[in-house]
């Protein structure tokens, strides 16, 4: 897949003001400062399209931006620590929650998790929420650049053994970096092959 046109379409405060749902949508999220900013602008070769802020929390809407005319791109707020106060975290928590449990056109959620870090509580704690809600995600590595390829392959796959010791079968798993462009054709690929799919069910072309 080659993205021809991405576009802002709209940041909503509550998951009930998001776009009408008639297409396909594929959202990204993480811990703050995971790097996702750079991952959404590395995949729609916009280098501003999401802003970049080395500030955690600082995402804290819900951001369309439609591609192709086709489908959503979705930046979801940052979960886990940011510099704000308690009750607008927790108004990040409730805004991630009715979303991801509300919307019937999300496709897949990606989760994006910092390669250099062993499993962290947060990220636990939100896959399996998303495992006891059935809701579609993969599982995305961020900043390898900053390890050795045997670095991120050991990460990696201590990753997945803590996984597997509480989950019976692995999401999908992507392994990118922003700084070499790393990933990209993979989650394209991916993301384009779940559009086709989504299109046959709902009879679309």
């Amino acid at each position: 897949m080659k993205i021809r046109s991405a576009a802002f379409q709209c940041s909503s405060a509550k998951a009930s003001q998001c776009p009408r749902p008639d297409r396909p949508e594929f959202a990204f999220i993480g811990r703050s400062n995971v790097g996702k900013s750079s991952l959404i602008n590395l995949l729609t070769g916009r280098s501003g399209l999401a802003k970049v802020s080395g500030t955690p929390g600082k995402t804290q809407l819900i951001n369309h931006f439609l591609i192709d005319d086709s489908w959503y791109l979705v930046d979801l707020p940052g979960y886990g620590y940011a510099r704000v106060s308690k009750d607008r975290r927790a108004g990040f928590s409730k805004l991630i929650r009715d979303y991801i449990a509300g919307r019937e056109n999300l496709v897949c959620l990606f989760v994006l998790v910092d390669s250099r870090l062993e499993p962290q509580k947060a990220d636990i704690e939100f896959l399996n929420l998303l495992g006891n809600n059935r809701i579609p995600f993969a599982l995305v590595f961020t900043k390898t650049d900053k390890l050795s390829d045997n670095q991120t392959a050991s990460n990696v796959a201590r990753y997945k053994r803590f996984l597997l010791q509480s989950w019976q079968e692995l999401p999908p798993i992507f392994i990118t970096s922003s700084e070499k462009k790393k990933g990209k054709e993979e989650l394209l690929e991916f993301i384009e092959n779940c559009v086709n799919t989504y299109a046959s069910h709902t009879g679309e072309e």
